[in-house]
């Protein structure tokens, strides 16, 4: 049995305004309404592979938990972080977890933020990849180049035609003339950080090459716990791992290292202009998403998020447009976007950080308007769940309710609310939603007071799905 294991972390912050720290790249919809993440699951959801491990963010656990569930995936564990530690010590937890279930399990260790269009042509590399996995060796994936791109390490395979050859070097990204030198060579492969091996292996590849950091990781194993549906583990001992990636703390220590080439039309998507080029155009080269239109324009990107953009007598420029922000770049500046970020971070900027709409346990909230003493957001509550019981001292709340049932209580009195009815909650009122029903309940909440950030909530009973 393959057990996938899913690293979900990263920020994408060359596709900002539309990826943030609270909702980055892995989790945008873009693709067939459906994110990149999403597409790795379904990607690995065949007979022959296990449920998958996912290993994420505490932050981000409910958009993972939301987005395995529209697709109807179990997830053998989801695994929080409580901060990144790089991609070594998910490579041995995977394991860990793998090795309880099945002592013969393989892990096939998947960033979650990348596009592959030949997925059959991957999972046919991947079954033909076993065999040396279960041999021992620690399998990594070679992408065939399709141009002498410095954006990637690159992996020197031996000559040969055999499924899985050995490496015989790992080379970091390298500069123009001598990406083009390895493009003519033919035995150069792109570094995609994917990897297939037996738990067993990597454990033992592990006590060799990082004691101590596999004594340290299997101690802060030891403190899992489960928390509804997510495993947590200790937040002080998982601070002092090692924060090290899997290439620098085994695979260029280890020698048992082999190369699966394979040319599945794969992506990183790390900027915009990226995204542009695997997106469908119209006959003038433009890509639009959301609600957009183009007038003696070629070869632009447009997204919409809210509204419409138009572009009118343009070449070669993206337009991204999100309810609180606004990107009109070059395509040839792509990669600049992350400056930016930069730039809005040491200024404290809100709108790096969080994302208009943020996902709760119970569903979501949006933001629509905000301004001196108020604030506008709209709220969706899922069948069958409730906030906590909370209340707030700076500010009071309108709601009202746009469709289904929902049920109030306010300083404990309970009644039901539908379609165009309202209530009003007092500054310091103790209040809480219920969704009692089977569909579920939007809303609209306004906020007025002198202080209208999440951070003004006290909360009076909570379970650990309500927030």
């Amino acid at each position: 049995m393959i057990f996938p294991c899913i690293l979900s972390g990263g920020i994408g912050s060359r596709l900002w305004p539309l990826s943030r720290k609270d909702r980055p790249k892995q989790f945008l919809p873009l693709f067939d309404g459906e994110s990149l993440f999403q597409k790795t699951a379904r990607r690995v959801n065949h007979p022959g592979f296990s449920a998958p491990i996912v290993i994420g963010s505490n932050d981000h656990r409910f958009l993972i938990g939301e987005q395995l569930s529209e697709l109807g995936i179990e997830a053998n564990s989801i695994l929080l972080e409580p901060t990144g530690r790089n991609t070594a010590p998910p490579a041995l937890m995977a394991a860990l977890i793998a090795a309880e279930a099945d002592a013969e399990a393989q892990v096939l260790l998947l960033p979650s933020d990348h596009l592959i269009r030949k997925e059959t042509v991957f999972l046919d590399t991947v079954r033909n990849a076993e065999t040396a996995a279960s041999d021992g060796a620690i399998v990594t994936f070679g992408i065939k180049p399709t141009d002498p791109n410095t954006g990637y390490g690159y992996i020197k395979v031996a000559k040969g035609s055999e499924p899985v050859r050995g490496v015989e070097a790992f080379v970091e990204k390298p500069d123009l003339a001598r990406a083009e030198s390895f493009l003519k060579d033919g035995s150069y492969f792109w570094n995609a950080g994917i990897f297939l091996y037996s738990a067993q292996t990597m454990i033992e590849v592990f006590k060799l090459h990082q004691p101590e950091l596999y004594k340290n990781i299997l101690a802060v194993m030891k403190t899992r716990h489960s928390d509804l549906d997510f495993t947590r583990l200790d937040p002080q001992g998982f601070g002092k791992l090692a924060n090290i990636s899997i290439d620098y703390a085994i695979m260029e220590k280890a020698e048992n290292v082999a190369c699966a080439p394979v040319a599945p039309e794969w992506d990183d998507l790390g900027s915009w202009s990226a995204i542009w080029t695997v997106l469908d155009k119209d006959e003038n080269g433009n890509s639009g998403l959301g609600d957009s239109r183009f007038l003696d324009s070629k070869d632009c990107l447009a997204y919409a998020d809210q509204g419409l953009v138009s572009v009118i007598g343009l070449e070669d420029v993206m337009v991204i447009a999100t309810s609180d922000s606004v990107l009109v770049a070059h395509k040839d500046k792509a990669q600049d976007v992350k400056h930016v970020v930069e730039q809005l971070k040491s200024e404290g900027r809100d709108e790096v950080v969080r994302h208009p709409r943020a996902y709760k346990p119970w569903g979501y909230t949006e933001r629509i308007n905000a301004g001196d003493r108020f604030a506008v957001q709209s709220m969706k509550i899922k069948p069958g769940k409730q906030l906590s019981v909370q209340s707030h001292l700076h500010r009071a709340e309108h709601w009202v309710v746009v469709s289904g049932t929902v049920e109030i209580t306010i300083n404990g009195e309970t009644r039901l609310l539908t379609e165009n009815q309202s209530a009003y909650v007092p500054l310091g009122a103790q209040h809480t939603l219920r969704n009692p029903g089977k569909i579920s309940v939007r809303m609209i909440e306004v906020q007025s007071g002198t202080y209208l950030q999440e951070d003004d909530i006290l909360r009076h009973s909570e379970t650990s799905q309500n927030s």
